[in-house]
């Protein structure tokens, strides 16, 4: 069959406008089918670009990523990203942020500041939330909008103070502690906020949610009391066995991973614990993927492997939070700057300037000095992440109005571009009081900066005992058996977990002639005997090591060894010797060349004596 063109001129057949046709649908399929690389692509590409951008204005690429989810968003012309897989994206960067937070959670670190961090941020929260509830009355909307408004205003951005206190270089000194401390409570304060907020939502007129691991809320004729104990007690099941049973099996399950030595295993093995025990919380016990998340990071930030999980899992949850506040900046609508200048500049003084105000109020009523508190207000005068997250979560539950949410991402973008302005604010006032004759007010409260300090040194002093007990074991190891010497510094800490530790008595038989080889034996103490085939016997004292040999040549035992004091050794079974000869190639023609000159040298000293192909013997001082 054929058709005639628009102009009655041409034919053109219908097997080949049904092959045009197939084609257009086969490129919208296939542009639908990668819509999720698409936006993973243009959110990279527009968040380098904006967040370059805004590093060479001297502002946090932070501003740039919310900035570049501006551009892409449905308000602005040109690409627009797929929202609801943005969301989707979003919430695992949430997740990674929440580990991180986690993480990087100590108990010590708080505890030391707590005189000032634990009642300052709960009182600035609970003072900011009312001003907020305030503003929001002002501007006509529910108590439910007050609160998930004032809430969100309330709370700071660890990014991006974190980022300011390394700039600065002002992380380890008493504002920056005391700074992160006041932070750490206020991140705890919106998890817990998280987990409520939901349950509380039919109360305060939401509409309430059940999807994507928050509690329901409570409909209007069930009992509050109830839900809200049914709510908290899923939680507190959650967090009980997140922390009593955690702490057993997430560092042994990461101690077996690293003893394969392969690193991408250990960072799969990091991530997986972060999106399983999120994603299960949520799925099991109905609290939020934040909070699951969280207590992933604080089970993982009391072992030895926290550092090294946090610097392997780093680069996918910079990614991951870079498309998290891309995905904010896609429901930002930049032209309330224009609909509502006054209310956007009435919210952006409610978090620059009465949260520094309520801030600098309490720390002087708590008796510390002006400059800790100036310090402090400074760096509160910004709002980021957990704003971010409270507020979608507030328009999920149908709590707070469009308006409010454009309000928090406009507060958000303003206020972090501005905070280093009022760092400099803070350090010109504290300047011009110390010039002005007055420097008796900056003196105010040293006593308890004094106390202060103090705990932040013992605090210091605890961190570094650990970690250099842990160098002194490290070394300790290498000092007593230097053919481990020339392992590489990075994968010296893998030493301690490959090496198990093994003790024996007087006159047990370590090795027995024709076993399996189940290992090599490196001796740290005590002093062991070995029956050579033709009855001659040597012993070997601490540094020796012997075993290895039979696990070189797949052989069997060829001699018995014996205890003859109380013995440790440190044990490198079957499977960690051939991984670890493998990648330390050097150790193993080391621990050979050493062997097979013992050995000739042993069959030199007597033509009679034979030393065993299945034991190898090292003096003490190899």
């Amino acid at each position: 069959m054929w058709f005639q063109d628009g102009a009655g001129d041409e034919s053109i057949p219908s097997d080949r406008l049904t092959t045009a046709a197939a084609d257009a649908e086969t490129r919208s399929r296939t542009l639908h089918e990668t819509g999720l690389i698409a936006t993973i692509a243009i959110g990279f590409v527009l968040a380098f670009v904006f967040g370059y951008l805004a590093s060479r204005l001297r502002l946090p690429p932070l501003v740039g990523y919310l900035v570049a989810g501006v551009f892409a968003g449905p308000f602005t012309p040109g690409f627009q990203a797929d929202a609801a897989l943005a969301g989707q994206l979003a919430e695992i960067g949430v997740i990674l942020l929440m580990f991180g937070v986690g993480l990087h959670f100590s108990v010590q670190d708080l505890m030391a500041v707590r005189r000032i961090a634990i009642p300052g941020a709960i009182g600035q929260i609970l003072l900011a939330t009312l001003l907020g509830m305030g503003l929001a009355h002002l501007f006509g909307w529910t108590l439910g909008a007050g609160i998930v408004f004032g809430l969100s205003l309330s709370v700071a951005s660890t990014v991006v103070l974190l980022k300011a206190l390394e700039e600065g270089n002002l992380l380890d000194t008493p504002k920056g502690r005391v700074a992160v401390g006041w932070l750490i409570v206020e991140d705890l304060a919106m998890v817990v906020a998280l987990v409520l907020l939901p349950a509380f939502a039919g109360v305060l007129g939401g509409t309430g949610a059940e999807a994507g691991g928050h509690a329901p809320a409570i409909a209007g004729d069930a009992s509050l009391g109830l839900t809200l104990a049914v709510t908290l007690g899923k939680v507190a099941a959650f967090v009980a066995i997140a922390m009593l049973i955690g702490p057993r099996i997430v560092p042994w399950l990461l101690a077996e991973v690293a003893r394969t030595g392969s690193r991408e295993l250990f960072t799969l093995s990091v991530l997986a614990l972060a999106l399983g025990i999120a994603f299960g919380s949520a799925a099991v016990f109905g609290v939020s993927f934040a909070l699951g998340a969280f207590f992933a990071g604080v089970v993982l930030s009391e072992s030895h492997f926290s550092h090294r999980a946090a610097r392997d899992s780093l680069p996918l949850q910079d990614a991951f939070s870079v498309l998290f506040f891309v995905s904010v900046g896609l429901l930002f609508d930049p032209s309330i700057l224009v609909r509502q200048p006054l209310e956007v500049l009435a919210t952006l003084a409610l978090v620059m300037v009465g949260k520094s105000i309520i801030a600098f109020g309490i720390v002087v009523l708590l008796g510390f000095p002006l400059s800790l508190g100036l310090g402090v207000s400074a760096s509160l005068a910004q709002i980021g992440e957990f704003s971010f997250i409270l507020a979608g979560l507030g328009l999920s539950l149908g709590l707070l109005p469009e308006a409010g949410h454009d309000l928090i991402l406009a507060a958000a973008i303003l206020s972090i571009t501005l905070n280093p302005v009022a760092f400099r604010v803070v350090e010109a006032l504290r300047r011009r009081i110390g010039a002005s004759g007055r420097a008796d007010l900056l003196s105010f409260g040293r006593a308890r900066q004094e106390a202060l300090e103090d705990d932040l040194a013992a605090n210091r002093r605890r961190n570094e005992a650990r970690g250099e007990a842990r160098a002194l074991e490290l070394q300790a190891l290498l000092d007593t058996f230097p053919v481990l010497g020339s392992v590489g510094p990075e994968e010296q800490d893998e030493l301690l977990l490959l090496f198990r530790p093994k003790t024996a008595a007087p006159g047990t038989r370590v090795i027995r002639k024709g076993d399996r080889a189940d290992g090599m034996y490196f001796i740290g103490s005590g002093r062991v005997e070995v029956e050579l085939p033709g009855g001659d016997v040597v012993d070997l004292e601490a540094g020796a090591f012997f075993g290895e040999m039979a696990l070189l040549t797949g052989s069997r035992r060829t001699a018995d060894v014996t205890a003859m004091d109380y013995c440790q050794f440190l044990m490198l079974e079957r499977r960690d010797f051939a991984l670890f000869m493998s990648r330390h190639p050097e150790v193993r023609a080391a621990v050979k060349a050493m062997a097979a000159e013992r050995n000739e040298r042993n069959r030199q000293s007597s033509a009679e004596r034979d030393i065993p192909d299945g034991v190898a013997v090292a003096s003490a001082a190899p």
